[in-house]
């Protein structure tokens, strides 16, 4: 198992033709990322939402993601709706991904050995993020083969939670309840507000 520090930059390529490596270098250029920018990020947490979008979300596979998301709703809507809750969910993760990165506080993570993925459409990367005095937190991204054989990431499971499953299931509901173009509307509200820091939360529960 490989451990690196979250502040430690790889300056090689993204390999986006091995799940593994990709899962490990561009998590790596992320926190190495929210190192260099630490003054811009402690000055306005909306720079959170600038380092996802250009480092992460480069190799997430959104669309993918929000067509599961939509489930069998997806066939009821037209292209043009398609395309604009693609659009918006791409938003709301980059503001739900921004939003979990106030937890950083330069914690390690550890990757887990690679296995054969050649005859694999479909990889569970495993990673556990380490800190002093807390047990570790398992996370798993799950991650898919394109046409052109390269990978995108998809999902992330954390502590045995889809990120995925649980939007499906929230969301699809809001679509049958109020129609695919409400829900819209509020991907982009919700893609819009402020992040919180994490005391914040804290002393707003």
């Amino acid at each position: 198992m490989s451990s690196v520090s979250f502040a430690e930059q790889s300056a090689t390529a993204i390999d986006i033709h091995d799940p593994y490596k990709l899962v490990q270098q561009v998590s790596e250029k992320t926190f190495a990322r929210f190192a260099q920018d630490k003054a811009l990020i402690d000055a306005d947490l909306s720079h959170l939402k600038v380092i996802v979008r250009e480092e992460l979300m480069p190799y997430v596979d959104y669309k993918y993601a929000a067509y599961k998301v939509m489930g069998q709703y997806l066939r009821d809507t037209t292209p043009e709706q398609r395309d604009r809750f693609v659009d918006a969910f791409e938003g709301y993760l980059v503001a739900t991904y921004a939003q979990a990165f106030t937890e950083y506080t330069g914690q390690t993570v550890q990757f887990f050995p690679a296995s054969d993925f050649s005859d694999e459409k479909m990889v569970d990367v495993n990673v556990q993020i380490i800190e002093d005095g807390r047990p570790p937190i398992k996370i798993m991204f799950k991650a898919r083969r394109l046409k052109d054989d390269s990978w995108k990431a998809f999902d992330l499971v954390a502590e045995g939670v889809s990120l995925l499953a649980s939007k499906q299931s929230e969301i699809s509901n809001l679509i049958r309840q109020k129609g695919v173009d409400s829900v819209i509307e509020m991907l982009y509200e919700r893609t819009g507000e402020a992040i919180n820091a994490k005391q914040d939360k804290e002393s707003a529960a």
